[in-house]
């Protein structure tokens, strides 16, 4: 009875270690960087950070972009209330009478009579030329 409880324990003893050999096997193949899944997740994990950082880098200029849309937002507000209060304003004025009205055609034509100068800028030749 000893022998065969040594046998049946040494058998036993034998597939554990044949299984834990074959179960190292495949675990080595997993884990290998170049071509197991071990280089999946490594791969994996570095798309990861990358999108990562691409979503701080998005999520910081959207919020300027918010800011600067905001800013913006309340200038045009201001400028919006000024021109209702100078059109409010433009209201209130009498009306202009028959004589004012020819003085300010007149105004107009002296007006497109006027020179005009433009002042130009130096072209980029001319800069690089001074370098």
């Amino acid at each position: 009875m000893n022998l065969i409880s040594d046998i049946l324990l040494s058998a036993g003893a034998f597939g554990a270690a044949i299984y834990c050999m074959v179960l190292a096997s495949r675990l080595k193949k997993f884990t290998t960087l170049e071509n197991g899944m071990g280089g999946a997740i490594a791969v994996l994990s570095v798309q990861v950070d990358d999108m990562t950082k691409a979503l701080d880098k998005a999520r910081m200029a959207a919020t300027s972009s918010a800011v600067g849309l905001e800013s913006q937002t309340a200038r045009a507000e201001a400028v919006a209330a000024r021109i209702e209060l100078l059109l409010a304003s433009m209201h209130d004025l009498p009306e202009p009478t028959s004589h004012a009205r020819a003085s300010t055609v007149e105004s107009e034509e002296e007006s497109d009579r006027k020179l005009r100068f433009i002042r130009r800028r130096q072209t980029r030749n001319d800069l690089e030329a001074a370098e």
